[in-house]
């Protein structure tokens, strides 16, 4: 007897569906951009239990007749791929999002699957009901116009998988989070989410165009993500990158709001992560992330989406070209931010202050020391003696003030950031502007303005480089190797100069003189992992400016140093004039601004 067998109808449904249908989340995804293929406008979704006992996708899309209703419960049965001139499915000219027709025929497989479909202009709706693999007839039935699909018990045909399920808290969480990706891509369609009693999201459709992607963006990612974000408009040979980016200040501890949807599919990808770091590796500490949403277009033949059953991952024909447009695009729009800082900043200022009302003894509780008259709030004469020279003692700190020629003020109150009105504790910098303030930390702005000088002054003479007196051998895995010999250009660039040395090693001759004490194999080694996951020596880079942040973090105005008058206005006028001064290296903001209108709400002249 033979000891090859073919498997059952039933196992290899089951299987398929293992693949396609991991967990709730996965059949929603499934469901919902069905509808969206299908043209909907409105996708309404239920879910009970986290998704393990009932998910209902309803939309107002096109709709199903009873001969496709039969059709689209069984495996590989689509609509969705093209006919190409030989009369065979292309399966590299993909324009919708499903395309394989295993989503229906998985879940069918292993839960109860219930169809209601009605096509635009018919008369009548039809009915078709899937159990654990079991496909019963198509039935007359009431409906309106679209397609409702109704999962109930999903894996009860697969308890082993039921052990693999996280909580009902956690399923929730992971159907939300696939909504909110798919309704990111498409703001024309509206979306919601309920589950139980609880309406989990309910986003109406967005006109077309950049603001109202800008708007559905800001429904789900927050509204301050909606007031500080840089627009990307670019196009390299045939691929449009189009989306959002966060300022700097406007940063996180984890990458969770970075977002990358290719052809109006949303997909994972590690393409976007080294992308994002070395285009705001100038501006963020490594331990800190922007958030960002960015839309690529482009022929579908130049993209594989066809890597993966879930879809989640796409392969690039040219994934160097579609790196380097991110990055450009990236670098670009943070160039032309200047030195605007986060609005968030100025909102976090404002709610730290607090209107507070002076409060003294009463009579009932007088001192036991005479007060020289009736307790009251200093007067403006009081207050005004206590002003009497050119510094004032507040807590132990100095206040300094110096008086500017009035011409000197017509000319830079209006500039952007005004003109030098005084230095508190002797490290902010105060600011009058045409409609407001700014405070200025003196530190954290020369810090940017000393590390922008030292980039330009590399960029025009070169990284200088310093030869070791021992070259050193670094010994590694072969097709590591190989990547940095690939490189070797790039890094001489960098100041760090390898040649090959047999198969698995490499020798470093020449280092960046910057380094002083270096791990030379540790970076190799680093270099190399870069290479592997990123396709882009972002170890070195780092390194470099990290070495160039601290050497101006110790080489600008420190906390405590007085400034004149004439020194705090050079200051803002350098600011001005250099690129990303509104953050220092670290992605902390170098000042806040604060509007008259917000300071005269604190007080209640509004």
């Amino acid at each position: 007897m033979s000891r090859i067998r073919r498997l059952s109808e039933g196992t290899i449904n089951r299987i398929a569906a293992g693949e396609v249908v991991e967990r709730p989340a996965s059949a929603v995804k499934e469901l919902v951009e069905n509808a969206l293929d299908a043209g909907a406008r409105h996708i309404e979704i239920v879910i009970g239990g986290g998704g393990r006992d009932l998910i209902r996708v309803t939309d107002d899309g096109i709709g199903m007749n009873a001969e496709e209703l039969a059709l689209a419960v069984e495996r590989h049965a689509t609509s969705k791929l093209r006919i190409d001139g030989e009369g065979l499915e292309d399966l590299h000219d993909i324009a919708t999002l499903g395309f394989r027709g295993e989503a229906l025929p998985s879940i069918g497989a292993v839960a109860r699957l219930t169809i209601l479909s009605r096509p635009k202009d018919a008369d009548a709706a039809y009915r078709i009901s899937v159990e654990g693999g079991k496909t019963g007839a198509v039935e007359p039935a009431a409906g309106r116009q679209g397609t409702q699909i109704e999962v109930r018990d999903l894996f009860f045909a697969t308890p082993a998988r039921l052990k693999f399920m996280k909580s009902e808290r956690a399923e929730t969480q992971a159907v939300s989070e696939v909504v909110k990706r798919l309704a990111m891509a498409h703001p024309e369609a509206g979306f919601t989410l309920t589950s139980g009693d609880r309406n989990l999201l309910r986003l109406e459709p967005e006109l077309p165009g950049e603001a109202g992607r800008l708007t559905r963006l800001g429904a789900i990612m927050g509204r301050d993500f909606e007031e500080n974000a840089l627009a990307i408009d670019a196009m390299r040979e045939g691929i449009a990158l189009t989306g959002f980016a966060g300022l700097p200040t406007y940063n996180r501890g984890t990458a969770q709001l970075q977002f990358l949807f290719v052809n109006g599919r949303p997909v994972r990808d590690k393409l976007i992560v080294g992308a994002v770091r070395g285009a705001y590796a100038d501006f963020l500490a490594r331990d800190r992330h922007p958030a960002v949403a960015l839309f690529v277009d482009l022929d579908p033949r130049d993209v594989d989406v066809n890597v993966h059953p879930a879809k989640a991952e796409v392969r690039f024909r040219d994934a160097g070209l579609v790196r380097g447009l991110i990055v450009g695009a990236l670098k670009r729009a943070l160039a032309e931010a200047g030195h605007r800082a986060s609005t968030t900043v100025a909102g976090a200022a404002l709610g730290a202050v607090r209107p507070e009302t002076a409060t003294f003894p009463s009579a009932s509780h007088a001192p036991r020391w005479p007060l020289p008259g009736p307790a009251r709030a200093p007067g403006l004469a009081e207050a005004a003696a206590g002003w009497q020279g050119a510094f004032a003692e507040l807590g132990g700190h100095s206040a300094r003030v110096e008086a500017m020629p009035e011409q000197a003020v017509e000319q830079t109150v209006d500039m952007p950031l005004g003109v030098a009105r005084g230095q508190l504790h002797e490290t902010y910098v105060i600011a009058q502007t045409a409609d407001g303030i700014v405070i200025v930390d003196q530190h954290a702005a020369h810090e940017r303005l000393v590390y922008e000088r030292m980039k330009k002054a590399m960029a025009a003479t070169g990284v200088s480089r310093q030869i070791l007196l021992i070259p050193e051998v670094v010994d590694l895995d072969e097709a590591e190797a190989e990547r940095l010999v690939a490189r070797i250009p790039e890094l001489a660039e960098l100041g760090f100069v390898i040649e090959g040395f047999g198969q698995g090693a490499v020798v470093v001759r020449e280092v960046p003189a910057i380094f002083g004490k270096l791990d030379v194999a540790g970076l190799v080694r680093d270099l190399a992992d870069d290479l592997s996951e990123l396709d882009e020596a972002l170890s070195l880079k780092e390194r470099l400016e990290e070495v160039c942040g601290t050497i101006a973090c110790h080489g600008s105005v420190r906390a405590g140093r007085r400034l004149t008058a004439e020194e705090m206005n050079a200051l803002l006028r350098e600011m001005e004039a250099t690129p990303h001064s509104g953050q220092c290296n670290h992605g902390r903001p170098t000042y806040v601004e604060l509007k008259l209108s917000d300071i005269e709400r604190l007080f209640g002249r509004r």
